[in-house]
């Protein structure tokens, strides 16, 4: 009998010494707010009609039924960037295609949980990833440590960035859907939807191992030889060659990230010190790379950091902590957050 691995989520390494503080999110919806924000204006005129949505307790696939099952089309007829979080109030964007139809009552969709904001039509349909940043508000309820540890805390995110980890909402209930993936080398037949989800599990738990032997040797935000980089607002790539002090100095003023692999079919760039740190990771994992070969993916890249946008914090009456800041497609506030506070999530609705 082969033996049973489990890849239930570990703590990933801190790169700033650890959470200095204790405290309360999403104790309400109003305590995580987050607006999507999309890299154009809808043109007005088109066959996708675009909306607005507030929405409170939902989450992002429940109102994109809703929407289809309303203008009687098809589930991929909706588009939308990216998905929200349900314990939240959440703004963004969705796509209906509506070809030579007349637009509907869309007020009548409206609940105490779902708010039209705003209606336009556009000639593309919504695509995933894309979004120019998310904004966020975020309260943190009962703050339990030292403030002037906490400010110091956030002034060295904001200089210096975070671990871009994939989040625990990335590996479903109790970070087990990496576990549940391994279903998919034993020849499982599964619908695509939860085929696509535990590959991606896979992924970006294999992106995070990856992540934490950079964090570990405290090279995360330093080019090393052999580094695929990448700048700060382009998704282009360039290879490091030779680490040089204006390639450092870049790197330390957050123009430019090194970058992880997102594991898929392609060849791993071994001849420098950051091929051979991630085959390094991989290696250990051969039950999970076989399974994405076996899929077909494509190999990938993503940033190891973020710098947070439009970071600033203040200290309310009663103590609570609220922190706002803005992050670019892909990355996750509580990847922050985690930098910061043990956070105990307690939703009440």
């Amino acid at each position: 009998m082969s033996e049973q691995h489990d890849y239930s989520l570990p703590e990933w390494p801190y790169a700033h010494g650890g959470p200095v503080g204790n405290g309360d999110i999403k104790t309400l919806p109003e305590d995580f707010i987050v607006d999507e924000r999309l890299p154009f204006a809808p043109a007005g005129e088109g066959e996708h009609v675009f909306l607005l949505i507030e929405k409170v307790g939902e989450n992002t696939d429940y109102v994109a039924r809703a929407l289809a099952r309303y203008a009687g089309v098809r589930q991929r007829d909706i588009g939308f960037a990216g998905q929200k979080d349900r314990h939240a109030r959440t703004t963004q964007w969705f796509s209906i295609w509506l070809p030579g139809k007349q637009d509907l009552d869309w007020s009548a969709l409206e609940t105490e949980s779902i708010k039209i904001n705003q209606v336009a039509r556009h000639a593309r349909k919504l695509k995933r990833g894309v979004i120019a940043s998310n904004r966020f508000q975020i309260r943190i309820r009962n703050w339990r440590g030292d403030r002037d540890a906490a400010e110091h805390r956030l002034q060295i995110i904001q200089q210096q960035g975070f671990p871009n980890y994939f989040a625990e909402q990335r590996f479903g209930r109790d970070g087990q859907n990496v576990n549940k993936a391994l279903i998919l080398g034993q020849g499982k037949k599964l619908k695509r939807e939860q085929r696509s989800l535990y590959l991606s599990a896979i992924r970006a738990y294999l992106f995070n191992q990856v992540l934490a032997e950079r964090v570990r040797r405290q090279n995360w935000r330093q080019p090393v030889s052999g580094d695929l980089c990448k700048l700060r607002q382009s998704n282009s790539l360039f290879k490091v060659e030779t680490v040089t002090e204006e390639l450092e100095q870049r790197m330390k003023g957050g123009d430019i990230h090194a970058t992880g692999i997102l594991f898929g079919k392609g060849e791993i760039d071994t001849a420098g010190e950051a091929g051979n740190m991630e085959k390094h990771v991989l290696d250990r994992y051969p039950e999970l790379t076989e399974i994405l070969l076996k899929f077909d993916l494509d190999l990938g890249r993503r940033a190891l950091r973020t710098m947070p946008e439009e970071l600033g914090w203040i200290f309310t009456d009663n103590g609570d902590l609220q922190v706002n800041f803005s992050l670019p497609a892909g990355s996750y506030a509580t990847a922050l957050l985690r930098e910061l506070v043990v956070s105990e999530t307690t939703v009440n609705r």
